[in-house]
């Protein structure tokens, strides 16, 4: 398996796979593809990494730029993670995971947040973390980690595309 970049011709099978991925969650709006889309669309994907097995495009990260009410920058929201139903539990997402944020590390971010289970990404180093609040969300599975610098004290909202 190699992790890489998104290409330009890649948008149709991360679209396919985001849609089955999510089809089955429990807590899934069903709405992640059109999510990625929008963003790629609003060229607001900071990260776009794909996990490619023979030949077939069998996972994706997105990674896009969050605002904190604080002004406080380089930070970034990761999300969705997707990976084929059949690849599920096969250490796909985990190293989607790291290679996102190294990627983020490279970029100089000074932090990530993300909504998910905190017994999976707490591995990867994810926190709840008080003083960082999620906007129009419950923050009951909102995570942060540091990257640099001191933590914010502050709201953080998505981008728009995540109103879809």
């Amino acid at each position: 398996m190699q992790i890489r970049n998104e290409r330009p011709g890649d948008a149709d099978a991360i679209h396919a796979l985001t849609r089955n991925a999510f089809e089955h969650a429990p807590h899934s709006s069903h709405t992640e593809q059109h999510i990625v889309d929008a963003l790629r669309n609003a060229g607001a994907l900071a990260v776009s990494l794909v996990a490619e097995d023979a030949g077939g495009i069998v996972g994706h990260v997105a990674v896009s730029p969050v605002q904190l009410s604080d002004g406080s920058e380089g930070w970034y929201g990761l999300g969705p993670i997707s990976v084929a139903p059949e690849r599920q539990g096969q250490r796909v997402g985990s190293a989607l995971m790291r290679a996102a944020m190294d990627a983020l590390e490279a970029m100089g971010a000074a932090g990530c947040v993300l909504l998910g289970d905190p017994a999976y990404y707490g591995r990867f180093g994810f926190e709840a973390v008080p003083r960082l609040r999620p906007a129009g969300i419950p923050a009951e599975y909102f995570q942060a980690r540091l990257l640099r610098g001191e933590w914010p004290d502050a709201e953080v909202a998505y981008h728009k595309a995540f109103e879809n």
